[in-house]
């Protein structure tokens, strides 16, 4: 479990004229390693993931795959609000190389905790790799319970949690109900240092594509106006400008529905990435 401890960077799916653009990908990953990030997400919600096709997903994988260190741990997104395509997805993510899979809370048809119990079971019982929960009611509107947490802790297979809410209260008391052993990782950049504090493992993160070494070194509150602006639209809008400001990214293209960050919030965001010596 504690080999997916610590500060994983949820990664962008570099875009250039609608394709894929393995080159950025290729700076991108090379940029994250030598800062010292403890892992990867691929086809999470950061990587546009609805967008991408089962043929991009595999490609993508294999070619971070290739370029990581031999026991650096590859995270595969692979939830959905089909618990059928969710198998299948899972399955395939473990036959590619996936060291784990995360799974989000079905989004849209709202089930209630005792569909959710079913589901999440499900898909862990399908697969033989680690399975990680993803709360995240921003997005899914449905929110795991205290009780189907603690529930879904008996399976062998699920291992944790990325608890996204941003409540840092129910993040302390998961950790108390479900022990040490179990796998607790913030999904909200902002909240991250009070989420270690109330017993986290580390974070999935956003910001440290931008900002790595405030999430290892465990101070990111000092950039915590830079992380409201890397959420001030729809996730990854914001981050794909800043590595586009960075030069790591060839451009800060995304595919629709999504569409670049506006043009008066890319100027907020230079000037704080310059106030904080992250561009010139």
């Amino acid at each position: 479990m504690k080999r997916f401890s610590g500060v994983i960077t949820a990664l962008v799916t570099p875009f250039l004229n609608g394709k894929v653009d393995f080159a950025s990908i290729e700076k991108l990953v090379i940029d994250q390693l030598s800062s010292g990030v403890q892992g990867f997400v691929i086809n999470g919600t950061t990587a546009e993931s609805p967008t991408l096709s089962a043929v991009e997903r595999a490609e993508i994988f294999a070619f971070i795959k290739k370029r990581v260190p031999k026991n650096f741990p590859l995270i595969m997104g692979s939830g959905s609000n089909s618990t059928a395509q969710s198998i299948i997805d899972s399955k395939e993510s473990e036959k590619i190389g996936a060291d784990a899979v995360l799974l989000v809370v079905p989004y849209y048809n709202k089930p209630p905790q005792r569909g959710l119990l079913q589901h999440f079971t499900s898909i862990a019982s399908a697969i033989h790799i680690p399975a990680i929960l993803y709360n995240v009611p921003g997005r899914t509107i449905t929110s795991l319970e205290l009780d189907t947490i603690k529930k879904l802790n008996e399976h062998p297979n699920i291992i944790g949690i990325k608890e996204a809410s941003g409540n840092v209260a129910f993040a302390k008391q998961i950790r108390e109900s479900c022990g040490n052993e179990f796998l607790l990782l913030s999904g909200d950049d902002a909240t991250y240092d009070d989420f270690m504090a109330a017993g986290g493992d580390g974070v999935i993160s956003v910001a440290s594509h931008v900002i790595p070494k405030a999430f290892l070194q465990k101070n990111a509150t000092q950039y915590l106006s830079l992380i409201n602006l890397l959420f001030v639209e729809a996730n990854p809008i914001p981050v794909k400008m800043a590595l586009y400001l960075q030069g790591i990214l060839q451009s800060a293209e995304l595919r629709l529905p999504l569409v670049q960050l506006s043009t008066q919030a890319t100027e907020k965001l230079k000037a704080e990435m310059q106030n904080k010596g992250l561009i010139k």
